[in-house]
């Protein structure tokens, strides 16, 4: 079985949200995004974020993926296009993710399947969706 590797980066998000105003998200790395709310707005809202997060996730779990079955350099442009279905009760929430991902590269149907397959269990994002994660709210 491989070895997990550790990566160092600071992780996390701030989100600050002006009177009157729309709230604008921040990493300690010095990403940052504007949060939309407006039905036809462009941007980001905060459901576009969780499906951006598992999207990115899943191509870059791909490319790990090809590289752990030896075949990174026949892949080609890896896309993930990240959808879901909200729950019609309540407590809102996204009760499925739908996770299409298209693969190029001079790869067989069974290899890019596999890769799918791997990616999917690569992808930190997936892992901790499908893993019901505690929450914990404080007031700071």
């Amino acid at each position: 079985m491989s070895e997990l590797k550790i990566r160092t980066r600071a992780t996390g998000a701030c989100a600050v949200l002006p009177p009157g105003g729309l709230p604008a998200v921040t990493t300690p790395t010095g990403g940052t995004v504007d949060v939309v709310t407006a039905v036809s707005a462009p941007g980001f809202n905060p459901l576009d974020l969780l499906y951006a997060s598992l999207a990115a996730c899943m191509v870059l779990s791909a490319r790990i993926a090809a590289t752990r079955l030896g075949v990174a350099d026949r892949l080609g442009e890896v896309r993930a296009d990240v959808g879901g279905e909200k729950a019609k009760d309540e407590p809102s929430r996204v009760e499925r993710f739908n996770i299409r991902l298209e693969i190029a590269g001079d790869l067989d149907a069974a290899t890019k399947q596999r890769i799918v397959e791997d990616a999917e269990t690569i992808c930190t994002v997936s892992n901790t969706l499908r893993g019901a994660p505690a929450l914990h709210a404080t007031l700071g």
